[in-house]
């Protein structure tokens, strides 16, 4: 289990929900569903982290809730 913060959207312009994990840079996924694009953004940020693992970088820590002004 992930202890990243998800922030989900809905993308008028692509017509699905956009997941994107802000401290992961980069790391998103869509889905026709809420839970479709919550369920794909995990295994994203699985491959993001193992990515980032292989290549010897370091693998930001979850700071749990971020806030944004």
């Amino acid at each position: 289990m992930l202890k990243y913060e998800i922030i989900i959207y809905w993308s008028k312009e692509d017509k699905s929900f956009i997941a994107e994990v802000p401290e992961l840079p980069g790391c998103m996924a869509d889905g026709s569903t809420y839970q479709a694009a919550i369920k794909n953004v995990q295994v994203v940020a699985k491959e993001w982290i193992e990515t980032c693992k292989d290549l010897g970088r370091p693998v930001p820590k979850p700071k749990g809730r971020l806030v944004y002004a």
